[in-house]
């Protein structure tokens, strides 16, 4: 099992990939890699039967892949929260020196880091953090981009990307905001929503068409 294999598995994980099917573009994006290359990393996953594709419709895990993912996950998300807690690290600086640190963490550091911050259930980007045991409550999977124009809905993650993270402190939009879906732009343009909480009820927001894809939202 190789870091890039993990990180594969990771991002899967992320975007569903535990109950739904998920597209390469999806992974392409959310790893910023060349499409080409996923085809190849897909396909070894598939071989050593850590996934499974289904021609037009997309990828998923098996059982097997789950379990590596949700180790990967717990790891990655207890380094952010530390980070993030102990060390004032800015939500968009910790993917990089999470993705270092999870890679080298025993089981023992790890569970003496859970007991350490109080046992956290969520990351500071809002992904769900699963326990010893591997119990957790699911990650909303409900994208910004699918939601209907008119809807209102609370951001309840980010995908654990740091371009995407820079950009979403840029135009500051944070965890637990209440946002009305304004207009979903065509041929992949941004989508424009509404800050319901805010002082100024007309403040806007243009959220581009990939960062769209890459925020999951609860209904409010």
């Amino acid at each position: 099992m190789t870091p890039m294999k993990e990180d594969y598995l990771k991002i899967i994980f992320e975007l569903g990939g535990k109950s739904k099917k998920i597209s390469n573009k999806q992974i392409a994006m959310g790893l910023n890699i060349a499409a080409g290359s996923v085809t190849e990393m897909v396909t070894k996953l598939v071989e050593e039967g850590l996934a499974k594709h289904t021609p037009y419709a997309g990828i998923s895990l098996t059982e097997e892949g789950i379990q590596i993912a949700e180790i990967m996950v717990r790891k990655h998300r207890m380094w952010e929260t530390f980070l993030v807690e102990k060390l004032n690290y800015k939500l968009s600086e910790v993917d990089s020196d999470a993705e270092v640190l999870e890679h080298v963490t025993s089981d023992h550091l790890l569970d003496s880091l859970d007991k350490f911050l109080g046992y956290p259930t969520h990351c500071p980007h809002g992904g769900v953090i699963p326990d010893k045991e591997g119990n957790y409550q699911e990650d909303s999977h409900t994208l910004l981009a699918d939601v209907k124009e008119g809807a209102t809905v609370k951001v309840d993650r980010f995908i654990d990307n740091q371009e995407l993270l820079n950009y979403l402190d840029e135009i500051d939009l944070d965890i637990g905001d209440r946002i009305h879906v304004v207009h979903h732009a065509p041929f992949e343009g941004p989508t424009t929503v509404k800050l319901l909480d805010n002082e100024s009820p007309t403040d806007e927001r243009q959220i581009s068409y990939k960062a769209a894809h890459y925020v999951f939202v609860q209904e409010d």
